[in-house]
């Protein structure tokens, strides 16, 4: 077979993750990255490593992902999207692909990234959203977990809002923005908030940090813990201070930037 020169080709994706057991390739699980190195390989017949900016969990969703891989192939880099989007399940898609050098890495060279929290706050669930934010049937106090957020921006030990089981030892990150999106519901006539979406950007996220705090943030919507608590939550570097881990369906990585 003639050989061609490598080269390292960079993607953006969005995926649909309801049906998959997160990003990562894992023995005897559908995921995402097993789904795009098949499609690689029904494409170019090469067994490529593709590597993202991050590993999503089973059942969060990507809007802009970022992926990079090492191919021998010479198929034109304006051709890409479309070769692979024929060839990968209609709840992955790849958006855009360029030729970097051979040192970028979309982990490594990511310096922000941005995700989405999404809450549906009404009585009933929104049945074209519903596999895209978590279903609370109850109001919760907006203004109130608007009051939590702005102790999290800057650099902190979010050891708080770390799963027990990681292995970072670093649990120090630094949050450049938190804040909250409201709606109202289009099928009511109340005019009440419908949809509360948690923004957050950092230049990195442990284990589950968004959807713990998240979880502790639904807690003071409920009335169950004062706003100042995420302060002392932050501070008391316990991850059982914190509230539950929300549930992954509500979460989206929404932008990575370079």
């Amino acid at each position: 077979m003639e050989e061609y020169a490598l080269r390292n080709l960079r993607f953006t994706i969005s995926y649909d993750g309801t049906a998959y057991s997160g990003y990562q390739i894992q023995p005897n699980a559908d995921t995402i990255q097993y789904r795009i190195e098949k499609a690689v390989f029904l494409l170019t017949g090469e067994k490529v490593k593709v590597i993202s900016s991050g590993r999503t969990d089973a059942g969060v969703h990507a809007k802009a992902q970022v992926i990079n891989f090492i191919t021998n192939s010479k198929i034109p880099v304006e051709r890409w999207c479309l070769a692979l989007n024929a060839r990968l399940p209609r709840d992955i898609v790849a958006h855009t692909a360029e030729e970097v050098p051979p040192s970028f890495h979309s982990r490594k060279a990511a310096k922000r990234k941005t995700y989405c929290y999404a809450i549906r706050s009404a009585r009933f669930p929104d049945v074209f959203h519903r596999n895209y934010e978590y279903h609370h049937p109850t109001d919760l106090n907006v203004e109130a977990m608007r009051e939590a957020l702005p102790c999290l921006i800057g650099e902190h030990d979010f050891t708080s809002f770390c799963t027990v089981r990681t292995d970072k030892e670093v649990k120090v990150r630094t949050l450049y923005e938190v804040r909250l999106e409201t709606d109202v519901d289009e099928l009511s006539t109340t005019g009440k908030v419908a949809r509360i979406r948690l923004i957050v950007s950092g230049n990195g996220f442990l284990y589950n940090m968004v959807r713990i705090i998240a979880g502790t943030l639904i807690q003071i919507g409920e009335g169950k813990r004062p706003s100042s608590d995420m302060l002392q939550v932050l501070n008391a570097q316990d991850r059982g201070q914190a509230g539950p881990t929300a549930e992954a369906m509500g979460l989206t990585l929404w932008k990575v930037e370079y």
